[in-house]
């Protein structure tokens, strides 16, 4: 483990390289003439008698227990080493980074959705902080019962309510239930807000809170999937002229020649639709006039355009019809 006390110098420290630990309680039977404390960097020591804080030591260093310590004590200031005789005393050492909390719903989530009797089943996941934040409550509530606290510990304790809170607060922040990533950012600082009340009851404080993703049924996915296609398609002009833009800004690297193919790609549609419209064009007016003397009558004259009414000469122009 690396946490020790040496029973022939008596050194209290804690000489632990694990960052996921929040605190941890040195406890031995007695401190005796002699003894050091250690105190490494991020870390905060405790002095405590029955439960009651004594005194305690923010600073780097190492410390005499009898020059240096006991004099800032409390209640100890007073105690005197006899020739065999100790100070019966715990260190609580305080880990004073901050710490992150990896977070995921354990289950899916049914969101309450219009059209959706069952609601819509979404998944969750994101990272927050938590550092020590109030001494006297951690020695309190959890110092009192547990040698040491852990990341996983405070994330056990804030999972059990996490699916209520999220549920809440998208229901108050949530705009779009198949979009909720646009408003993430409102939706965690609510659940920050909560969890930070929460838990300074035991003397630890969330300092930040965020969602990386929310996590839709498989089904919904591919339906965003198609919508974003469609609007793509349908929004082709616009992003023909942005790929346009871009080429003439990037030269002839691979960005500017699939800009060019795109361009070319559109030009080509737009001549090939403009040759349809030609060819419709050229067929209706086929239809509509046939040529003199083959017996048909067409239904507008070929030179003045007035309706034939079936008469072989144009009312208006006299022209011969058929």
């Amino acid at each position: 483990m690396g946490i020790f006390s040496n029973q022939l110098l008596n050194v209290i420290e804690w000489n632990e390289s694990r960052d996921d630990i929040l605190f941890w309680k040195w406890h031995n039977d007695e401190i005796k003439k002699g003894s050091k404390l250690i105190i490494r960097p991020g870390q905060d020591a405790i002095f405590l008698n029955g439960g009651r804080i004594e005194g305690i030591f923010e600073d780097e260093g190492s410390y005499d227990i009898e020059t240096q310590i006991i004099p800032f004590l409390s209640t100890l200031k007073g105690f005197k080493f006899g020739f065999n005789s100790g100070m019966r005393a715990e260190v609580l050492f305080i880990n004073t980074k901050e710490h992150l909390v990896k977070w995921g719903t354990k289950n899916a989530i049914n969101i309450p959705a219009q059209g959706l009797p069952g609601g819509m089943p979404i998944r969750a996941f994101g990272v927050l902080s938590v550092k020590i934040a109030d001494y006297q409550v951690l020695i309190d509530k959890l110092a009192g019962v547990k040698n040491q606290y852990t990341v996983e510990d405070v994330k056990e304790r804030i999972v059990s309510e996490l699916d209520q809170l999220l549920m809440s607060w998208i229901a108050k922040e949530g705009h779009d239930m198949f979009n909720l990533q646009a408003d993430a950012r409102s939706i965690a600082k609510g659940i920050q807000e909560e969890l930070d009340m929460d838990l300074l009851k035991i003397g630890i404080s969330c300092t930040d809170f965020n969602i990386e993703s929310f996590s839709y049924p498989e089904e919904v996915a591919k339906m965003q999937e198609k919508a974003a296609a469609q609007s793509m398609v349908g929004d082709v002009n616009k992003y023909t002229q942005m790929a346009m833009a871009d080429s003439m800004g990037q030269g002839n690297n691979a960005g500017g020649n699939m800009a060019a193919n795109m361009m070319n790609m559109q030009m080509g549609m737009m001549m090939g639709q403009q040759m349809m419209n030609q060819m419709n064009n050229a067929n209706a007016g086929a239809q509509n006039a046939a040529p003199a003397g083959n017996g048909a009558i067409p239904k507008f004259c070929p030179n003045c355009g007035t309706p034939t009414n079936g008469n072989k000469f144009c009312g208006n122009c006299g022209t011969q019809l058929g």
